[in-house]
């Protein structure tokens, strides 16, 4: 018996190379799936729990709700995509500093 760790990646064809390659890159993504998701439930409990104290704040969290809503199927039909679109622009304009303001 050896110590030498055998590289058993290196006895298989390249189509078993492929397909555990695409296994690991599978469970890489499920693995920041939840990693996201569970980000996302810390977010989400952060902005219900803090009420905004700015305009520039409840705009932040209207733009987190608008990508979500822009991510389903509701949001595929044009009108709502100009309409998230320029809401999207509208908040990012307003609230923008003046020039001049630090």
């Amino acid at each position: 018996m050896t110590d030498k760790a055998i590289q058993l990646d290196n006895r298989r064809g390249d189509a078993d190379r492929h397909a555990i390659e695409l296994r690991r890159l599978v469970l890489a993504v499920e693995a920041e799936k939840d990693a996201v998701r569970l980000r996302q439930e810390d977010l989400e409990t952060e902005m219900v729990q803090a009420p905004s104290v700015s305009w520039p704040e409840a705009a932040e969290k209207a733009r987190y709700l608008i990508a979500i809503l822009a991510g389903t199927s509701a949001a595929r039909d044009p009108r709502r995509k100009k309409l998230i679109a320029a809401t999207l622009e509208d908040f990012r304009r307003l609230s923008a500093k003046p020039d001049g303001e630090a």
